[in-house]
């Protein structure tokens, strides 16, 4: 399996809503970003949908800079 479709597989969450802001992320921006905001995302991708969802509707604060550029891309991609 390529990482691209490995990627593409930890979007799909439990929630369509998170799927759809995850995989535009991954299919828009993924490939154009450098590798500390890549490595945000995939940490992100490692969070509990719950977590998630805190983290992008700023209940939850990101824990890195690197995640906080992605939460703030995702959000203005929405």
């Amino acid at each position: 399996m390529s990482r691209a479709a490995r990627l593409r597989w930890r979007c799909r969450r439990g929630r369509r809503e998170l799927d759809l802001l995850l995989e535009r992320y991954l299919s828009d921006r993924y490939e154009q970003a450098d590798a500390a905001e890549r490595a945000g995302f995939e940490a992100l991708l490692e969070r509990s949908d719950p977590e998630l969802e805190d983290l992008l509707t700023g209940r939850l604060a990101p824990e890195s800079p690197q995640q906080a550029r992605v939460i703030e891309r995702i959000r203005r991609h929405d």
